[in-house]
């Protein structure tokens, strides 16, 4: 398999952690500026992006209620997995299975040598073997890019300014503040909520991008983009008609789902962590018109 990088693609990845990076030294700029006290706020920080990296695969098994699989247990799971990890150059990543009546799938994990694929029982009744591949194949894709690392550097600058205005407010609601701490904490309060909101909204671009990523990467896998195509339209038809309650449950994961679990018209593209289904689809159907051209 040729893993060919997509360079546009990369390059807005790329241009998107560098607002970060500018981001992340304006507000150190103005904690600095300020008061060297959320220096602890930083260090904070550092330690819940270090408990998300290293403990990402059991906290995300453990909200979604996903059982890791025994090596007898779903044997053709297994062997579709183990073909295309050998197409993909992987190591055979964990395979955990979530009982849901909301068709999906996610992978998780720190590193190729940790990671997890999963997906949901009733998924693996709605696909035939080609679309089931190919959705497992977008979340190997994951796993070679290593998205999880991507997404939680960059997540570290949005638990930095959500911790300083939690602090903010709780110091404000109890403990009160003189005239010039009060200006210095305010400004300094105002800044986090800007610097949160502009790398909230870099963070689901970042996480759309890699959507994308993930999909290219099933195409050049399977060789085989239409079965990911008629998988991402089954499921999403699904979405549509799975009770509320059921979608509800596992919405806490949305963020690692092939397609998230919620009906297409609440989704608002600025703030979804997915690009559009039909975005996805003009993107895979330009992968396959490269597959042809070889």
């Amino acid at each position: 398999m040729e893993w060919k990088r997509d360079w546009g693609l990369t390059g807005r990845v790329w241009l998107t952690m560098f607002l970060l990076f500018i981001l992340y030294l304006v507000l150190m700029t103005v904690l600095l500026a300020f008061g060297a006290g959320y220096w602890l706020i930083v260090l904070l920080a550092v330690g819940m992006g270090l408990v998300q990296y290293f403990f990402s695969d059991k906290l995300v098994l453990w909200s979604t209620g996903a059982r890791i699989l025994e090596d007898g247990e779903y044997p053709d799971l297994h062997r579709t997995v183990e073909k295309l990890c050998r197409e993909a150059d992987l190591p055979k990543p964990r395979i955990a299975i979530m009982q849901s009546p909301v068709p999906n799938a996610f992978a998780t994990g720190r590193s190729p040598k940790h990671a997890v694929v999963a997906c949901t029982d009733s998924i693996m009744q709605l696909l035939n073997k080609d679309e089931l591949e190919a959705v497992l194949a977008h979340e190997l894709a994951h796993v070679k890019n290593r998205d999880i690392l991507t997404l939680t550097m960059a997540s570290f600058i949005a638990m930095i300014t959500s911790l300083i205005m939690q602090s903010f407010f709780f110091s404000a609601l109890f403990g009160g503040h003189d005239s010039e701490e009060g200006n210095s904490g305010m400004i300094v309060w105002i800044v986090s909520i800007a610097v949160y909101a502009i790398s909230t909204l870099l963070i689901l671009a970042l996480s759309r991008y890699r959507e994308f990523a993930a999909d290219r990467g099933s195409a050049l896998i399977t060789k085989n983009p239409r079965a990911l195509i008629a998988a991402l339209n089954k499921i999403s038809g699904r979405m549509d008609v799975v009770p509320a309650q059921y979608k509800a449950q596992v919405e806490g994961a949305n963020a690692f789902f092939i397609i998230p679990a919620v009906s297409k018209n609440s989704l608002l593209e600025l703030l979804s962590t997915h690009p559009p289904l039909e975005k996805r689809i003009a993107n895979l159907e330009r992968v396959e018109a490269e597959l042809r051209r070889k």
